[in-house]
């Protein structure tokens, strides 16, 4: 499997290590790293995150892990792209026992990761630098490469409505 990587200079050094980790984990990943190659204060996260948006539209049954302060403006990015679906993932301690909009509690906070998988297919996981130890980013990146996506009805038919 082919995984891009792209980030900013908020993201530099998780994306440098996360890269490390996929190289030396397994090797039936083949990284491509789209930017940012020198940490920069003044560069801008659309330009690192387009070209693995654009990559993933050529290529469907890539993945793609993209960089930044907060996640956020990310994946904004990322899922103005036909095709893509990022997910954000970026703080397990904020996570950890929040209540969701139908009262039920998670004890996991990596569940995310997971259902974003199994529920969305997201071919793109968007991390916060900021907000994630590196332990939590690297178990994350793991976790969503290593989900399958079940290809239920419910969930590929709400997928086609996109």
């Amino acid at each position: 499997m082919k995984i891009y990587l792209g980030g900013d200079h908020a993201g530099f050094e998780l994306k440098a290590k996360v890269k490390k980790f996929l190289n030396e984990s397994a090797s039936d990943y083949e990284v491509e790293d789209c930017g940012a190659f020198s940490n920069n204060p003044d560069d801008d996260y659309p330009d690192f995150v387009k070209p693995v948006a654009l990559a993933l539209q050529k290529d469907p049954h890539g993945m793609g892990i993209i960089f930044g302060g907060s996640g956020q403006g990310e994946a904004m990015v990322a899922n103005r792209y036909k095709g893509i679906r990022a997910v954000v993932f970026y703080a397990p301690a904020i996570a950890q026992g929040e209540v969701d909009v139908s009262g039920r509690r998670s004890n996991d906070p990596f569940e995310i990761v997971r259902l974003s998988r199994e529920h969305n297919n997201t071919n793109v996981l968007s991390l916060s630098a900021r907000f994630l130890k590196e332990s939590d980013a690297l178990k994350a990146v793991e976790l969503w490469l290593k989900t399958p996506f079940p290809k239920e009805e419910r969930h590929v038919r709400r997928l086609n409505k996109f």
